[in-house]
């Protein structure tokens, strides 16, 4: 009976939980048609930018960027018009390892004292025809004062609303080289491709 009694004890908070939106999922849209028109501001701590590089052949070196600033401007009913900008401190690269930071940060790599922010300017923003949770986002990267037309394959993941705040949430990834922009200490040991994995969850404009 006392198994029984705690049993449906549990089952009754579910439902207090569900009832009150803290984990109701129906809440939440998967179809990029029933999102929320409007301007959106990025969620730093929800935003972030993965990176994958070979090391001397040995290994696939990962490591991050935190810190990202965005904002986006969503237009359901005509994507294309919508629009997306985003800035990268170089300082926000987080890794466990304090000389490789410092290194990255030198005149070898990103020059952070003459060039402290990574910048991206979409300039076009195409549904696929067949997947509409799918899209090519073009744009503008510009890296140490170099700018190249990068395209960015983002799925979109679900928008609605969680504790009092309207989310939309999307991932991406691209890959660039980074000899494009000037980066080419190290090459041919150190890959001169890198892969990229973005994550950012957007909250609407109160």
């Amino acid at each position: 009976m006392r198994l029984i009694a705690r049993s449906a004890l549990m089952g009754g908070i579910a439902l207090s939980l569900v009832a009150g939106g803290v984990i109701a999922q129906s809440a939440f849209t998967q179809n990029p048609a029933e999102v929320r028109a409007g301007n959106y501001t990025l969620d730093s701590a929800h935003g972030k930018i993965t990176y994958k590089i070979n090391h001397l052949g040995f290994s696939t070196y990962i490591g991050q960027f935190a810190g990202v600033e965005a904002n986006l401007t969503l237009d359901p009913a005509n994507p294309s018009a919508s629009t997306l900008t985003a800035t990268v401190p170089v300082a926000g690269h987080d890794n466990t390892s304090e000389g490789l930071k410092t290194h990255l940060q030198s005149a070898d790599f990103f020059d952070a004292a003459q060039f402290p922010t990574i910048t991206f300017v979409a300039t076009s923003i195409t549904v696929d025809s067949d997947d509409p949770t799918e899209a090519d986002v073009v744009g503008n990267l510009t890296i140490k004062d170099v700018t190249r037309p990068v395209t960015l394959e983002v799925e979109f993941n679900q928008a609605g609303e969680q504790r009092g705040q309207y989310r939309v949430g999307f991932d991406g990834e691209t890959t660039i080289k980074r000899s494009d922009f000037g980066m080419t200490y190290g090459l041919p040991a150190i890959g001169d491709e890198v892969e990229l994995h973005i994550e950012g969850e957007f909250v609407a404009a109160q």
